[in-house]
């Protein structure tokens, strides 16, 4: 009994004064999930340095992620698809049977391909899509009827929201789609009071009929950055912002600059939004990673709205 006490004190002590190490949050910036086959793969701008293209992480229950072996961690690896530095935004979609990676890299769209969500991503002639201008923060949203679309920013007049057809090999947008979606200008979305007002990081959800356009709006280094979202019967507008909007904040999450992200429904059915933070209250970068859990609930005008489940923030750790 003595010895059996004894034990047991020693190995309190050793808990008390020998904790489980901390596991590390991931510090991946405008972060998206893709799940495939019982596994999570998640990708982002680099939290340190985004000139080298993206790595993958890998998890099969949200909750203990490991960043991939294969290609040296990169899913998309700076020299195998179109980019020399920014590499910013990335979005992973399947298509009869390829795997396809949406992303920004020197401030224009590119679209590479792959066998495995894990990669590599490339690009055999590393260009890409036409454009007249800057171009940032690709989403690709194939409708139940085929069409394939880009929701994308355009520099212009400040980040501007804008959607077209693609065409079927993803090598560009049909000119005549493209259409307008809306910009930064109601009070939350442009607390600092600037010219150049940012919307950005566009995600799309059908639901029920209607569409709907995740989106974040102040400048990301603002510690006002947050979630919005807006409607419409079309997948080409017109929009029409919630009159609930934010829908998640800092305030939400007790951290600044909450925003930026993709939605993903996992094994259970739940639909989720990975999104990023700052550092911390002083510092922007190194970004955060962090998962929300959204649900849509019925509201006063025959729709269902958008909103986030209260106490689901949480960060991703490694």
């Amino acid at each position: 009994m003595i010895c059996q006490s004894l034990f047991s004190l020693f190995f309190l002590l050793h808990v008390l004064f020998h904790p489980t190490p901390k596991q590390d949050i991931i510090r991946l910036a405008d972060p998206t999930i893709f799940y495939h086959d019982s596994v999570y793969y998640l990708y982002g701008t680099d939290g340190s340095d985004s000139n080298h293209g993206f790595e993958v992480y890998v998890s099969s229950d949200l909750e203990d992620w490991k960043k991939s072996e294969k290609n040296g961690g990169f899913a998309l690896k700076k020299g195998e698809a179109f980019g020399s530095k920014g590499f910013w935004a990335p979005q992973v979609f399947k298509f009869e049977g390829k795997f396809y990676m949406a992303y920004t890299a020197d401030e224009q769209i590119a679209i590479a391909v792959s066998d495995s969500p894990l990669g590599p991503f490339t690009h055999a002639g590393k260009s890409h899509l036409p454009a007249s201008g800057k171009e940032i923060d690709p989403y690709v949203f194939i409708d139940s009827d085929g069409k394939k679309y880009l929701y994308h920013v355009r520099l212009t007049e400040g980040n501007r929201l804008y959607v077209a057809e693609l065409k079927d090999d993803f090598s560009g947008i049909r000119e005549e789609t493209l259409r307008y979606c809306f910009h930064a200008e109601e009070p939350w979305e442009n607390t600092a009071k600037v010219a150049w007002t940012v919307s950005e990081g566009p995600a799309i959800i059908r639901h029920q009929g209607l569409y709907y356009f995740i989106y974040s709006a102040n400048d990301f280094r603002n510690p006002d950055y947050a979630v919005g979202y807006a409607y419409a019967k079309s997948p080409l507008g017109p929009w029409t912002k919630s009159e609930s909007n934010p829908i998640f904040t800092r305030q939400d999450a007790q951290i600044n600059g909450t925003g930026h992200g993709d939605y993903f429904v996992d094994q259970d059915g739940k639909l989720r939004y990975v999104l990023h933070t700052h550092a911390s209250d002083s510092e922007v970068a190194p970004r955060k990673t962090a998962l929300i859990e959204l649900e849509f609930v019925p509201s006063g005008n025959g729709q269902d709205a958008l909103r986030v489940k209260a106490g689901s923030f949480r960060f991703l750790e490694k």
